[in-house]
């Protein structure tokens, strides 16, 4: 069923390293925290495990809003994952 997936949005060189701008998927039981996320990602393949090699890096949002890595996931429509940002 669709609302049981959630968009997955990858940014810059998260993206390179995954190969994919986004996808939609179902998240596995047992997934219940940002860090949770983070660390299935990075065991999903060769890809994933480049991106997401230093997953307390990555920077994310549910729903447009920024959450902590020990943040509960909840059930939201849309999950981005930045790298770290830099800049002045």
């Amino acid at each position: 069923m669709a609302e049981d997936k959630v968009k997955i949005l990858y940014f810059s060189w998260i993206r390179e390293r995954v190969g994919l701008n986004d996808e939609l998927v179902s998240m596995p039981d047992g997934v219940k925290t940002v860090a949770q996320l983070l660390v299935w990602l990075q065991g999903r393949n060769e890809q994933f495990a480049a991106a997401f090699e230093f997953p307390e890096i990555i920077r994310v949002a549910l729903d447009q809003e920024h959450a902590d890595h020990a943040q509960d996931l909840g059930k939201p429509s849309e999950i981005a994952l930045f790298p770290p940002m830099t800049g002045g």
